[in-house]
């Protein structure tokens, strides 16, 4: 049995996954901004919540973040926001949970080859942060003391159909409190669900992996070696970009798409659990949403502006600067609305909202993936007018923001300053825009926008041509490494 203040001296090597859409949340999550992303139980995003409950305690070093090419920005300026400095990995193409807890490993064992990984999903409600912490820290513990791959089961409050679950076996002699895996359990149906929920011993599978460097290796090596080999040139090949770590396309594309349970922990000869003395929700579906709100007498939860008359047991959500959503003697529902889209659905069927998304996607419905709003390192610009040969878009640049130098083939911009101070280059003259100014950027000028100010710039531009599209754009010079 270790001593004490064995857990003082571990030292704990966080791995954040931000990868994944979010399908089940449309239309409020996104594959261009995804739940981690969003501000779903409190004032800070998913990823921000993540990454701060392990921030100012010795026994955790700095993160790493692996998540999408697409996503980095999103990432480096949410952790930034929270004063959190990561490592950040880029994966070319998403291959499930395997491959990049795999880059992982590999990176510790060159960084931190003592340090014990804890693997985090970026997007998880965690009900008390520093019970989190404790259960980890356990965890860890009996991974630093034995060779085994731990994880955190959740404590069962509903016959939750959606979720995986853990059937503890015997207790482990390194650390008390933590158990030996017994078997893992698919997704149930409500019938079995409702057992586990009586029995009191099943715990839901959280997802989260805690294990040293050595095991983590050794698994892959016996249970999943092709994605070990996959991991390890996507790293010896990756190269540098900005801040970034960017994996090699060729064997990442090469690595099999399955997940870390499937190719590693079903197959594993040891596994340990440590029950989570802390509420948790991974807030995949609407129905997670609403139960982890503060219902009315009626059973109803509300986010934004919405009215309920004759309502029962029903979600309404309206989108900040979206419509208002009303209900009227409806009972059961999930009405998600957004600037663009709405979604009407029985609550019950939550977990089916990402078969809209796929079939959004067969008609190649920009609503399927794309937010009116979009995030580039500089800013945002959301659209606000859509027509024939014209569109309406509203820019907002950081201090310090620039975007690239460029030209457009089909469409000429007017620029109108609302706030701020704008620094324009158009060919070769430079300009100076202060509030209610404006500029004139002919088809085919080579210009560039920038905020060499203090506080945000936003403007309105016009554009109009014969086609206006985003992939309308040839770059000269870039500040973030796109051109």
């Amino acid at each position: 049995m270790p001593r004490d203040d064995d857990s003082e001296r571990i030292q704990i090597l966080p791995v954040i996954l931000s990868g994944g859409s979010g399908a089940r949340l449309w239309p409020v999550s996104r594959q261009s901004c995804p739940k981690q992303f969003l501000a779903l139980s409190g004032d800070r995003s998913m990823i921000q919540q993540t990454a701060l409950r392990l921030a100012g305690d010795a026994r955790f070093l700095d993160p790493i973040v692996i998540c999408g090419a697409d996503q980095r920005f999103l990432v480096a300026e949410h952790l930034h926001e929270a004063g959190i400095s990561p490592q950040i990995v880029l994966e070319p193409q998403g291959r499930n949970t395997a491959f990049p807890i795999a880059v992982a490993a590999t990176l510790a064992a060159a960084q931190a080859p003592d340090a014990i990984l804890a693997i985090l999903p970026a997007d998880h409600q965690i009900g008390d942060g520093d019970a989190f912490v404790a259960s980890l820290v356990k965890a860890a513990t009996a991974a630093a003391a034995e060779p085994v791959i731990a994880t955190l089961g959740a404590v069962p409050t509903a016959p939750e159909t959606g979720f995986g679950y853990i059937q503890p076996g015997a207790a482990l002699d390194a650390v008390e409190g933590v158990f030996e895996v017994e078997r893992f359990v698919e997704k149930p149906d409500l019938e079995t669900a409702e057992r586990y929920l009586a029995d009191g011993v099943h715990l839901w599978n959280t997802g989260m992996f805690i294990a040293g460097v050595g095991a983590l290796e050794t698994a892959f090596e016996t249970h999943a070696p092709v994605v070990l080999r996959a991991a390890r040139a996507a790293v010896a090949q990756a190269e540098r970009d900005l801040d970034f770590l960017r994996l090699a396309q060729e064997p990442t594309a090469a690595c099999p798409e399955i997940s870390f349970d499937y190719a590693v922990m079903e197959h594993v000869e040891r596994c340990a659990v440590a029950p989570a003395e802390f509420a948790w929700s991974d807030l995949g579906s609407w129905q997670a949403i609403m139960k982890a709100g503060a219902p009315d007498a009626a059973g109803n939860v509300a986010h934004g502006d919405v009215v309920a008359l004759d309502v029962k047991n029903s979600y309404l959500h309206a989108e900040a600067g979206g419509p208002m959503v009303a209900g009227l003697g409806i009972e059961n529902l999930a009405v998600i609305a957004t600037r663009d889209a709405v979604l009407v659905g029985d609550i019950s069927r939550a977990q089916d909202v990402k078969t809209v998304v796929a079939e959004l996607k067969n008609q190649d419905r920009p609503e399927a993936t794309e937010h009116q709003r979009i995030y580039r390192p500089w800013g945002f610009y959301e659209t606000l007018c859509l027509g024939a040969r014209f569109q309406v878009k509203r820019i907002v640049v950081k201090p310090g923001g620039r975007l690239s130098l460029q030209s457009h083939l089909h469409r000429a911009e007017h620029w109108v300053v609302v706030a701020g101070t704008a620094n324009v280059l158009v060919d070769d003259r430079e300009t100076i825009l202060i509030e209610n100014q404006s500029i004139y950027v002919p088809l085919g000028a080579v210009h560039r926008l920038e905020n060499q100010g203090k506080i945000e710039l936003e403007l309105i531009e016009v554009q109009s041509g014969a086609y206006l599209g985003e992939d309308d754009i040839v770059r000269y010079e870039d500040a973030y490494a796109r051109a």
